[in-house]
């Protein structure tokens, strides 16, 4: 009897991440690449890809797609990794959107595929744009739907537009497809405002979001945590690095905290 709950507990409690009992090398061999930027490949420490992505159940020939991939930190390990035998999607923001900076961004990460073909040439492109533009991929198409550290961004078009990008994830999914969610995380007892200004979000909040819509929290992981993070700097997530936006105050203080203490969530669309 104990034996039996041992082994079932973590899947009834759907909280405790259990490594993976086998080594992806493919996945292992993107990360280690060489072709990936210094900047990048010098923040694993804090990111841990391949943990956070084997968590998640990534697998080769998924078809996956990524939300909002800034400058493609995760592109430069997605794109080659999904490249022979599944299909990496970048939802991104509109190249002829009505807002400049957004023009921009989509500008930079279209650069970014540019600059190494032979690594990021499968790679396709679609416009996620929020709140008018939510449909990234075709309903019931996806196998996997990530997002790293964008909640807070998306809070400021408040909650109704909130639920709908949950609900976009939801549609792009196929039944048992994984939504999978890395956010700065606020302390429980501390009190969040509307927009997410300090970039730090609760996770009962995430949990409660996606679950909204029809999700079912399958896991969290601590794999990105960090008890060091207080989550009350002058200036929010971006006092920590890599920003470092307080400049010399306090700076040495900043990079002996790290970067910022983060929830890591797996959503399953049943």
């Amino acid at each position: 009897m104990r034996k039996w709950l041992l082994a079932v507990l973590p899947f009834v409690a759907g909280l405790v991440f259990s490594a993976p009992a086998y080594a992806d090398t493919a996945l292992k061999a993107a990360v280690n690449s060489d072709q990936r930027l210094e900047k990048n490949t010098a923040r694993d420490a804090w990111r841990n890809p391949y943990e956070t992505l084997m968590f998640f159940g990534i697998q080769p020939n998924m078809t996956v797609v990524e939300l909002t991939p800034g400058g493609g930190w995760y592109t430069e390990i997605l794109a080659p990794y999904l490249r022979d035998k599944g299909q990496y999607i970048a939802g991104v923001y509109n190249p002829e959107s009505s807002r400049a900076n957004y023009r921009r961004y989509a500008a930079v990460f279209q650069e970014k595929l540019a600059s190494k073909p032979a690594l990021f040439d499968r790679a396709k492109v679609t416009v996620f744009e929020p709140p008018e533009q939510l449909q990234y991929a075709k309903p019931g198409s996806a196998d996997m739907v990530l997002t790293f550290r964008n909640l807070h961004n998306w809070m400021s078009y408040g909650e109704p537009v909130m639920r709908d990008i949950f609900r976009s994830a939801y549609t792009a999914l196929k039944p048992g497809g994984v939504f999978g969610v890395v956010e700065h995380r606020l302390p429980e007892d501390r009190e969040q405002d509307a927009t997410a200004s300090s970039g730090y979000m609760h996770e009962s909040y995430v949990i409660k979001m996606a679950e909204s819509v029809g999700f079912r929290l399958a896991e969290k992981s601590e794999v990105n945590a960090n008890p060091k993070d207080t989550a009350d700097h002058p200036g929010g997530v971006w006092a920590l690095p890599p920003s470092l936006r307080n400049k010399e105050a306090n700076r040495d203080k900043y990079l002996a905290i790290g970067e910022s203490d983060r929830m890591t969530l797996k959503f399953v669309k049943p």
